[in-house]
């Protein structure tokens, strides 16, 4: 591994971490930091199709860090079997039907994302995966940020917690995560979206969208990793060695990044996000879609 090489994973696993969670799109800022000349990592384009998928595992171990207790649902439970003997105790173990409920929920959302993903990976990849694409994306969802959250200002969103959605709501936010898989979108903006609009309060939503990622990034990362594979035969020790650092700054980022937004939506709606993804679809058009044609 070269050195520069090893700073350019790193900086696309800073990226990641943080705007995998922030819905301004992770994919889209991955494509676009490597677009830059000097930041462009020196690997084949398949390494690099497949990284800027597989290096969200690291992402997806944050959110299993940090929100354990609510997506395990098997847990110890100590039970007296004699009252009067403090030793009389026995330990078992419990299930918990509200988690189990919530993954069944979460499945439900993964569906249509993951039935059309399967079905037009490669066509996104060839057509969609390109500055122009990405930077109207940014602007276009930018654009509904801020329209939906004038639409609630003031308004009382129903739905507080996770145990609130219904299966309905979490096939609408599975619907909305179809956006995603054009660049720039961001799944988890397209899914917050899709939540405020059912009535979701920010904190379950931005919750929800989190456990959404957990399956939908594990599959992508197994199907693209096979992909690979299968394709290029194996992997070299560099090729390793990026994936492991990627995969570990994105974790050590998202960590961060999780706690931050968890923090912030409890006071603040997601229109910074959407004036954010605005200036930024701006900048990708005048710096990276405009100069090619006077080239």
């Amino acid at each position: 591994m070269e050195f520069i090489e090893v700073l350019k994973v790193i900086l696309l696993g800073i990226v990641e971490g943080i705007t995998e969670w922030l819905p301004v799109s992770s994919t889209g800022h991955m494509l676009l930091v490597d677009a830059i000349p000097t930041l462009t990592l020196q690997a084949t384009d398949a390494f690099k199709e497949m990284l800027f998928v597989v290096i969200q595992l690291g992402a997806i171990l944050a959110v299993l860090v940090l929100f354990w207790n609510k997506l395990f649902p098997w847990k110890k439970e100590r039970i007296a079997v004699n009252p009067d003997e403090p030793s009389g105790v026995k330990t078992r173990i419990a299930t918990d039907k509200g988690i189990l409920n919530l993954w069944g929920k979460v499945l439900v959302a993964c569906l249509p994302a993951g039935v059309i993903g399967i079905l037009f990976d490669d066509i996104l990849e060839e057509y969609l995966h390109t500055p122009l694409v990405i930077s109207l994306t940014l602007i276009l969802y930018g654009v509904a940020f801020i329209v939906v959250e004038n639409l609630n200002k003031n308004k009382e969103l129903p739905l507080k917690t996770t145990a609130e959605i219904s299966y309905k709501h979490a096939l609408i936010i599975g619907a909305f995560q179809v956006l995603s898989l054009i660049p720039g979108t961001s799944r988890s903006g397209a899914t917050i979206l899709g939540a405020l609009l059912v009535g979701i309060a920010r904190p379950a939503g931005a919750e929800f969208t989190f456990f959404l990622a957990i399956p939908v990034m594990a599959g992508a990362s197994a199907i693209k990793l096979l992909k690979f594979f299968m394709e290029s035969g194996g992997f070299t020790g560099a090729e390793i060695g990026y994936l492991l650092i990627g995969a570990i700054v994105a974790f050590a980022v998202s960590m961060l990044a999780i706690k931050f937004l968890m923090k912030f939506v409890q006071k603040h709606d997601f229109k910074a996000f959407g004036w954010y993804r605005i200036a930024l679809g701006a900048i990708v058009i005048a710096t990276l879609v405009i100069p090619p044609f006077f080239a």
